[in-house]
């Protein structure tokens, strides 16, 4: 949901390799017993202690949730790992990396779509108030010199939200738009970080961080956790250029427990989990008829039109990312 240049596609290779190397021994030790079930999920998955309990209990399983990074680098992992899966299911593939993960052949069957969300800019309210600065309000405004030096982004080698707004960049300024909106983004002095926690916890200075860059790539839903002491929140998303996030679950061919896996994914789908979405890992429930906290309903709002999600983005991938890289090496 939320997790490089050039040389990033030996530098993944290496660091896949290094991270099935440090998971690939806990997950066979677990999965050799028919009443487990083993979950790798990316790294903003939360499940809480009291879910897992209940799952067990109900299931009569034993659950091991293993987290491998962002959603790029653990559909990468599984890629290298298919022939001896290190899971039984996975969850975390968002459709930035749902076609490589299906050419790949890494799903028994087909993946199941558990929740949703679009990656929006995210701006500090209280910053633009005390500069007195207008805040923008499409993502084109990003490259006027108003706004120099106060975006920072993920970097879509590696980050589904990076990926996901540079395929919404791709569909919004047309094939022979989107390279001079990128260069016009690096010359106004955007800062390219690793991946979404760093962005927003770290470098955005409306969040924990308090960091120096007052406009974030994240998503239409970070404002329901930037509430005040009167309900309000202290960000705003700029609903234009938005991509409509997808993510998903499914059970890893070659997978030693493949029933359980799929019992573990009729879990995921229940209303029980699904409406642990919003509050734990801020993305929207696949279910519709879960209701939302208030201070969603209060605070959020999804955009009226979405740029990228329908692209081809398996195909294009590596010709986009490699375009990408040659501005910003």
């Amino acid at each position: 949901m939320h997790n490089r240049n050039r040389q990033v596609g030996i530098f993944l290779a290496l660091a896949v390799a290094v991270g099935v190397a440090i998971f690939q021994s806990p997950t066979r030790q677990h999965a050799h017993s028919s009443h487990d079930v083993v979950l790798v999920t990316h790294d903003s998955f939360v499940m809480s202690k009291e879910l897992v309990a209940d799952f067990e209990k109900t299931s009569g399983l034993k659950l091991t949730l293993i987290k491998a990074g962002d959603a790029g680098s653990l559909t990468n992992r599984l890629v290298l790992t298919k022939d001896a899966p290190i899971a039984d299911a996975v969850f975390g593939i968002d459709n930035t990396f749902a076609g490589l993960a299906m050419s790949h052949k890494l799903i028994d069957g087909d993946l199941t779509p558990t929740d949703f969300g679009d990656a929006c800019f995210n701006y500090d309210k209280a910053w633009f108030k005390n500069h007195q600065l207008q805040a923008p309000t499409t993502i084109a405004e990003l490259a006027l010199p108003q706004y120099r030096g106060l975006t920072v982004v993920e970097n879509p080698n590696t980050s589904s939200t990076g990926l996901a707004f540079l395929a919404a960049s791709v569909d919004k300024f047309g094939e022979a738009g989107w390279h001079k909106y990128w260069q016009s983004l690096k010359d106004n002095g955007i800062k390219v970080v690793d991946g979404w926690e760093t962005a927003y916890y770290t470098e955005f200075s409306g969040s924990s961080g308090h960091g120096n860059y007052p406009i974030v790539l994240s998503y239409a839903s970070s404002p329901a956790d930037e509430i005040d002491a009167q309900g309000h929140s202290l960000t705003a998303s700029i609903l234009d250029g938005c991509f409509r996030q997808t993510e998903y679950a499914g059970v890893l061919l070659k997978a030693q427990n493949p029933e359980n896996a799929r019992t573990l994914i009729n879990f995921l789908v229940s209303k029980k989990f699904q409406e642990t979405f919003p509050t734990a890992m801020y993305m929207y429930p696949i279910d519709t008829s879960v209701p939302l906290p208030d201070s969603w309903t209060a605070n959020t709002q999804l955009a009226a039109h979405t740029f990228g999600d329908k692209l081809d983005i398996n195909t294009n991938r590596k010709m986009w990312l490699t375009q990408w890289s040659a501005i910003f090496e």
